[in-house]
């Protein structure tokens, strides 16, 4: 039995894959200090034996005796990150140091989970892992860009120095159960505002785009990369290579939901990528041909019937 820590392992992509790494009859801890994260998302995890929440948070140093750790801890939506920068870049930074310097001590195997925003707003499309970014370094997103940028640095140096275990996978737009309604992805904005019957609310014109994959995919990408022998360490872009419009995604929403809503247009933010795709043939060729399984319009349908339900049971 190989004994795992999940850090942010109560957030929206944690607490999918604790449940995953359960099922495969591994030994998870759960760290978590829920600033973004919630207990109700893993609550029907703790009657497994095999299954421990800790409340800490990152940015402070932890010690246990384990075997793999995944580093997921950061807020990862626009609204959440840039509530408090200075909080998401020290998660970022120190919380590396700290899951690094853990990984060092007890001979763990640790993957980082980065983002397709170190990409920032791409010149080049799709983006490969070559590709090393147009980001604004004191952008009002710079707290994560730059964050997530800097804890890849570190996760390759602690590597070349320290002979640290290090996986690095960079996480394209993902979606599914266990969002949170108001986390500002667009996603889950849409399906709410549809299943409201409110105006859904496109910034800019509509035709900037981004990639969608159901979170499953993302799960199996980040347990296959874990696996991977000891001279590949990444970065590996981990996301869907099929492409969507906001318009196009908006339409698709409305069409499942049956919605009568209206799209609005709003002005678009600052460093806002106008293209986001992810080039995976890295991914093919080093996770055992992995690629995503589950077409957009199923996995919408999942997320759709999971929003559906959390309005029901928050109007009894």
């Amino acid at each position: 039995m190989t004994r795992i820590l999940v850090t942010g392992g109560a957030g929206f992509v944690g607490s999918h894959l604790c449940q995953r790494l359960l099922d495969e009859g591994n030994e998870v801890v759960c760290l978590d200090n829920y600033f973004t994260g919630k207990k109700r998302k893993i609550v029907h995890l703790l009657d497994n034996q095999y299954f421990e929440v800790v409340r800490h948070d990152v940015t402070h140093p932890y010690y246990i005796e384990v075997d793999e750790i995944y580093n997921l801890a950061c807020p990862a939506s626009p609204i959440h990150y840039q509530y408090n920068p200075i909080k998401t870049i020290k998660t970022s930074v120190m919380g590396a140091v700290n899951m690094l310097g853990l990984a060092k001590r007890v001979k763990a195997k640790i993957l980082q989970a980065s983002t397709s925003e170190v990409y920032g707003d791409p010149d080049i499309h799709p983006q490969p892992e070559s590709y090393w970014g147009n980001v604004n370094p004191i952008g009002i997103r710079s707290c994560y860009d730059e964050g997530k940028r800097c804890a890849e640095s570190l996760f390759v140096n602690y590597h070349q120095q320290n002979k640290v275990r290090i996986k690095i996978i960079r996480i394209f737009n993902t979606y599914g159960p266990k969002m949170e309604p108001d986390d500002g992805r667009v996603v889950s904005n849409f399906i709410m505002q549809a299943l409201q019957g409110k105006d859904i609310t496109i910034f800019g014109d509509g035709t900037q785009t981004r990639s969608f994959q159901y979170v499953s995919d993302l799960v199996d990408g980040m347990i296959r990369m874990m696996n991977t022998g000891e001279d590949f360490t990444g970065p590996v872009n981990i996301g869907n290579p099929g492409e969507f419009t906001m318009i196009g995604l908006a339409n698709e929403i409305l069409d499942i939901t049956g919605s009568k809503s209206k799209l609005i247009h709003l002005p678009l933010p600052p460093d806002d990528p106008t293209q986001r795709k992810p080039d995976i043939t890295l991914a093919r060729e080093k996770l055992n041909g992995w690629e995503p399984k589950v077409p957009l319009r199923e996995g919408l349908t999942k997320t759709i019937a999971y929003f559906d339900n959390m309005l029901k049971e928050n109007q009894k």
